[in-house]
């Protein structure tokens, strides 16, 4: 079935090129499918489309075809091209020509643009929730290793002092700045395109502020050109901000695999989650963080290829925008499960005691010296020269007791202000009323 479908055969081989992966694709969509459809029809019988009666019966019957999504039950049958044809092929097998009536005053353009917005409006729910839970025990793992030493690195030198409080505490606040650009993506993506239709509306006397009220969406994309538009571009930022927190995730994963490496040492995981050698027995791998890096290093590779697909197209729509769908509707289950697998294992990272008077560290404290000077008196320039000579002629001997109390330094994590950061940025983004709408819509208790 095809909703374009005029009574003409097309090609095998031109049908099998077009759809390609968009059959698998679209059930990513089977749920935000039909939740549109009920608003929809919903407003259709509310301006009088059709009748009171056609619109219950057809929310009675999506809803029936929503419990199967939910339950797994639903799959996109063989000669279907698309979900939006399995839903309306089901709807006329329930209800005969009723059914048929579902698609008054859309195209199928604004269908998908509609279950994109849906779908990634879900997505990016789920993503901040997961990064609210993981931050939360990035930071009590910073209080609680707050005086655990461990030598900081420039140009994989070392450098000067750290600690694992900071260390854990960074990627804190790297997701609080990357909830900002979540916000971003959330707020242009929580916009209602359906009554764009093809791009040029429709002359049905539709009424799109009764659509956006009942899908929860804060405002709608008013002109239908800029509508039909926004498709390739939604996705675009919302790619950016999937690969604003993969460089995140993806650092820390990084950052363990070094650590855990028998030349660092700073780290170890309980055995039963790293995994071995076939030929080596003394191996422990840690598998979990290398494939975290691996899939955050494709995420955030995402952006390239949707940008170059939309370069230059002319405004309305073009089936290259079905290319987009293949990698980008799944990389945010990708992003997910990475967050959910940190979040599972991060905490049970083994904290290593390094010994900080070993030789190979002694000139991190270089700097010290130098401020002990400063401190009394002397040029900063002239300080770091005399600290540089002691070294050069091997007189340099670290000073004692130096303590760090400045914002953000190892003697003071500000991690209550952190904590206050990431809070005030997820309550932006209102999660209660999307919620609020979807299950008044759904009839959900």
């Amino acid at each position: 079935m095809k909703l374009w479908d005029k009574g003409i055969s097309l090609d095998e081989m031109v049908q099998a090129f077009t759809t390609d992966k968009d059959r698998e694709a679209d059930i990513l969509l089977a749920k935000h499918d039909i939740i549109g459809s009920i608003a929809h029809l919903m407003m259709l019988g509310a301006v009088k489309i059709i009748s009171d009666k056609d619109s219950q019966e057809l929310k009675k019957a999506l809803l029936k075809i929503y419990g199967q999504v939910e339950s797994g039950g639903f799959a996109i049958s063989e000669g279907v091209e698309d979900v939006h044809s399995e839903v309306e092929k089901r709807l006329i097998a329930m209800l005969g020509g009723t059914g048929e009536k579902v698609h008054a005053g859309r195209s199928r353009n604004d269908q998908v643009l509609l279950d994109i917005h849906l779908f990634v409006r879900e997505k990016l729910i789920e993503i901040v929730l997961a990064l609210e839970l993981f931050s939360e025990k990035l930071l009590a793992l910073s209080e609680k290793y707050s005086g655990f030493f461990m030598p900081g690195y420039t140009h994989f030198q070392a450098a000067m002092p750290s600690s694992f409080g900071l260390w854990f505490g960074s990627f804190a606040e790297s997701i609080a700045d990357d909830l900002l650009v979540l916000y971003a993506a959330y707020q242009m993506i929580n916009q209602n395109p359906l009554g764009s239709a093809a791009g040029y509306g429709t002359s049905l006397p539709i009424d799109r502020q009764m659509t956006t009220r009942l899908l929860g969406f804060y405002e709608m994309r008013y002109n239908s050109i800029h509508a039909m538009n926004s498709r390739g571009k939604a996705e675009l930022v919302s790619a950016h901000a999937l690969a604003c927190v993969a460089s995140t995730i993806g650092k820390l994963a990084a950052d363990a695999c070094l650590y855990m490496s028998g030349n660092f040492g700073f780290i170890d995981l309980p055995e039963k989650f790293t995994t071995g050698s076939s030929i080596m027995p003394h191996k422990r791998n840690p598998d979990v963080f290398e494939i975290v890096r691996g899939k955050c290093s494709s995420i955030q590779s995402l952006p390239y290829p949707i940008s170059l697909i939309i370069n230059n197209l002319q405004s309305g729509y073009h089936r290259d925008f079905q290319v987009i769908k293949e990698n980008f509707l799944p990389a945010f289950e990708d992003l997910i499960s990475c967050i959910r697998i940190m979040n599972y294992i991060v905490p049970e990272i083994i904290i290593k005691k390094i010994d900080r008077n070993d030789e190979k560290y002694r000139y991190i404290f270089s700097v010290e010296n130098v401020n002990r000077l400063v401190e009394e008196g002397k040029p900063f320039r002239e300080a770091y020269r005399l600290v540089a000579d002691e070294i050069r002629n091997g007189s340099f001997k670290p000073v004692e007791g130096t303590q760090y109390t400045h914002e953000g330094s190892i003697g003071n994590l500000c991690n209550d202000r952190i904590k206050t950061k990431i809070k005030e940025r997820i309550e932006m983004f209102q999660f209660y009323k999307v919620e609020k709408a979807l299950k008044e819509l759904v009839n959900l208790e």
